[in-house]
């Protein structure tokens, strides 16, 4: 049985792969989600990530349909005590921002929507420096105290934002956060190391990297010469125009044989070497796509590959 990890100072305990929920009710219905949400929970899985606006982006959809499908999901399989479901605030459109009142409207449409009283983790999605963190803190903190939440947690938010958030929670005495979810993987690393990871190491934040594997780049099935038919594809083709790109293909390649892993997985065992890492998020569309993405939480790797593979993204 994969053991669980801690999150941060707070007291979820969470699987080393978060289940990302953007393809609920996107390019997965809502019996292929319930299929790879099985799945995912037999293999021990308990940790799922959705956001309120997820997918606002779908013609005629008008957002928070993957909260729906996990709240059908979880009341379907009476197993809400199992799972930690983390969802996010700021993007829905009707519920844009992070002023007070609009995070616990928010929150509120939230919980009715996955049909429950609480949410474990409540990211900010977006950070607004408009919005003094006061308010912000201030309002996650009522939300706590509530019981609406148990823990929160940032998203694509700034070092210094997230330093004042931080040094407020702390002076105040108000809740703080415990986790971070940053843009990082193998092409994409500037945006967390430095000033972010070193601020999460030194404030015992957990990091929980979202596009985990670049948009589906990282699985290795995106090539020069081949075709994916995805709904993410040019996002990922994109990295197969740089060095950069074929360099760390490259390294995935000889790693994975060498292990006898896919490649997915390799890509995700390293980030999960990385400082503060706690657990990469990636989601599957169907069940097929599961395994390569869980076996990260059985495949530890060397300091070699490791370093192998930090090499060849530089």
């Amino acid at each position: 049985m994969t053991s669980l990890r801690k999150l941060g100072s707070s007291d979820l305990e969470v699987f080393p792969l978060s289940l990302g929920g953007n393809v609920f009710g996107w390019t997965a219905d809502e019996t292929q989600s319930f299929a790879v949400l099985d799945a995912y929970a037999q293999a021990g899985g308990n940790f799922i990530d959705t956001a309120d606006s997820y997918s606002a982006w779908v013609p005629g959809n008008e957002g928070g349909e993957s909260e729906t499908i996990i709240g059908k999901w979880v009341k379907a399989r009476g197993n809400r005590s199992d799972v930690v479901i983390a969802t996010k605030v700021s993007q829905h459109p009707d519920y844009q921002g992070l002023t007070a009142a609009n995070i616990k409207a928010a929150a509120d449409a939230s919980l009715r929507r996955l049909g429950t009283d609480y949410i474990d983790l409540y990211y900010t999605h977006f950070d607004k420096p408009e919005v003094p963190v006061e308010e912000i803190i201030g309002a996650l903190d009522e939300l706590v105290k509530a019981g609406k939440v148990r823990a929160i947690a940032a998203s694509n938010i700034s070092a210094e934002r997230l330093q004042e958030s931080l040094d407020f929670s702390d002076r105040e005495n108000l809740a703080r956060y415990v986790a971070l979810q940053p843009h990082y993987n193998l092409v994409s690393r500037d945006t967390y190391e430095g000033a972010l990871q070193d601020l999460a190491s030194r404030a015992g934040l957990a990091a929980v990297p979202y596009f985990a594997l670049a948009s589906g780049f990282l699985t290795g099935k995106y090539r020069p010469g081949t075709t994916v038919e995805s709904a993410r594809a040019e996002g990922a083709a994109k990295h197969l125009a740089t060095e950069r790109g074929q360099r760390v293909l490259t390294a995935l390649d000889e790693i994975a044989e060498a292990r006898g892993a896919e490649i997915p997985t390799v890509a995700l065992a390293w980030l999960a070497a990385q400082p503060t890492v706690a657990a990469p998020i990636a989601s599957a569309r169907t069940v097929e796509q599961l395994p390569a993405l869980l076996a990260v939480a059985d495949l530890t790797l060397t300091d070699e590959d490791v370093a192998k593979l930090t090499e060849a993204s530089a």
